[in-house]
């Protein structure tokens, strides 16, 4: 059976292979009318720019729900207020989204010039860190820095410089990239060099995600399969000889496959979480009802609020997260495929695999895939040097959607109309006070 267009000859017969009307089977969209109308609403201008901002504000607002019930009990017991850490959470928020909102009106060629900057700043706070009297030791990590009175994260900074320098030097490589001694100088080297840096801060989890990051990136601009494999297998080969030379990963590695078999010591907190998630069911106990939270599981407003999310919302709670994630990922990667700017492909995908990687490796943590690392969720858990850096990259994210091919024009468009809606309800409401007046 062969297949031919309309209106071409079969070889077989010679007779026409089209059809006629009636014989036709139905189109896709005349049996599945919500599948055109998806299609419709896919090919809008805005679509991605409307999807970057929605998944956004929902992510963003569950977290700030989440890290408040989450938060409450050790908030109460540390400062007798149960809404410490979450007003530090949303006053976090609140200079977020105006540093977001001013991202995404700049110009591309305005945020390519933060690359270098931004790198070179990076480095400098990681290397603050190492400075006695500047860095702050949490947990077991010397991977934050004093700086007057706020305390920030640098590592948490160096991934969104990562993926903005990375993609200006692959962008002013473009034509070169079919050449692998372009594809590693210096992208690979540089990156290796902040990875260490980080690792010298006993923080593996960000080590990690720069790791996918850098991977990513590889991916995106199209390195070739063996190169690809060999830096993975080399990512690998590294994480593992550094989770092995400290006795704490050791010990996490090796109980993260069953956790109950040492509860009391490094298996509790992974066990724990899987006690939030199985008490959750399917719709959950119900919001600020966790029982985990109250002093058993650790970090539960932080790197494990996954599992208070699982407890409280139940099944149907993680897999409107998960899906979340799966709908910023589609986002970002459309915006890559969509545009013809290279820096603005490379940007897009960077920051897409970035906030993807990080999102996989703290719901893996969770789920006991991987190990107890320390990584927090994007958007979700508390901590505002994690935050501001996601939201800054989200804003320009939103700022790469406008590049797609009638974009910019819809969307001035749209501010136009809104602008004439606020004019005619400005002078509608000055009439009718005039009115009142009289």
């Amino acid at each position: 059976m062969s297949i031919t267009s309309p209106g071409r000859k079969s070889r077989a017969t010679g007779s026409t292979a089209a059809q006629s009307p009636a014989a036709q089977p139905p189109a896709v969209e005349e049996r599945h009318p919500w599948i055109a109308t998806l299609r419709v609403l896919l090919d809008r201008p805005l679509t991605s720019y409307q999807l970057v901002l929605g998944v956004t504000t929902l992510l963003l607002s569950l977290g700030l729900v989440m890290v408040l019930s989450a938060s409450s009990v050790t908030s109460l017991t540390a400062t007798n207020n149960p809404y410490a850490i979450f007003t530090k959470q949303a006053m976090w928020v609140a200079i977020g989204l105006p540093a977001a909102w001013l991202v995404s009106r700049l110009p591309v060629r305005v945020i390519r010039a933060f690359a270098w900057p931004g790198l070179l700043v990076s480095i400098v706070l990681i290397g603050l860190t190492y400075v006695p009297g500047l860095g702050i030791s949490v947990n077991g990590n010397q991977n934050w820095v004093a700086l007057g009175p706020v305390t920030i994260q640098p590592s948490e900074v160096a991934k969104l410089a990562i993926v903005l320098w990375s993609a200006d030097v692959y962008a002013r490589k473009d034509r070169l990239l079919d050449d692998w001694r372009h594809l590693l100088v210096p992208v690979i080297p540089v990156t290796l060099l902040v990875a260490l840096l980080v690792v010298g801060q006993q923080d593996l989890g960000t080590a990690l995600v720069l790791f996918a990051i850098i991977l990513g990136t590889l991916w995106v601009v199209g390195a070739p399969l063996r190169l690809f494999v060999g830096a993975f297998l080399a990512a690998v080969g590294v994480v593992a000889f550094l989770a092995s030379t400290d006795r704490e990963r050791v010990e996490r590695i090796t109980t993260f496959l069953d956790p109950f078999s040492d509860l009391q010591g490094g298996g509790w907190q992974a066990a724990h979480g899987f006690f939030a998630l199985a008490s959750g069911q399917f719709f959950g106990v119900g919001i600020g009802a966790s029982r985990q939270k109250w002093g058993t599981l650790p970090a539960a407003h932080t790197d494990f609020i996954f599992a208070v999310i699982g407890e409280e919302l139940g099944l149907f709670g993680t897999l409107v997260v998960l899906s979340l994630f799966g709908l910023l990922a589609f986002t970002g990667f459309r915006i890559a495929m969509r545009t013809t700017e290279p820096f603005v492909r490379y940007a897009a995908a960077g920051i897409t695999v970035w906030l993807l990687a990080q999102a996989l490796i703290n719901l893996g943590m969770v789920l006991g895939f991987l190990p107890v690392i320390g990584i927090p969720l994007p958007l979700v858990s508390y901590g505002g040097s994690a935050l501001l850096p996601t939201l800054m990259s989200l804003g320009m994210l939103s700022a790469f959607a406008t590049t797609e091919p009638g974009a910019k024009n819809a969307l001035r468009a749209r501010r136009r109309h809104r602008g004439r809606q606020v004019g005619v309800r400005v002078r509608s409401g000055a009439t009718a006070l005039g009115r009142r007046r009289r």
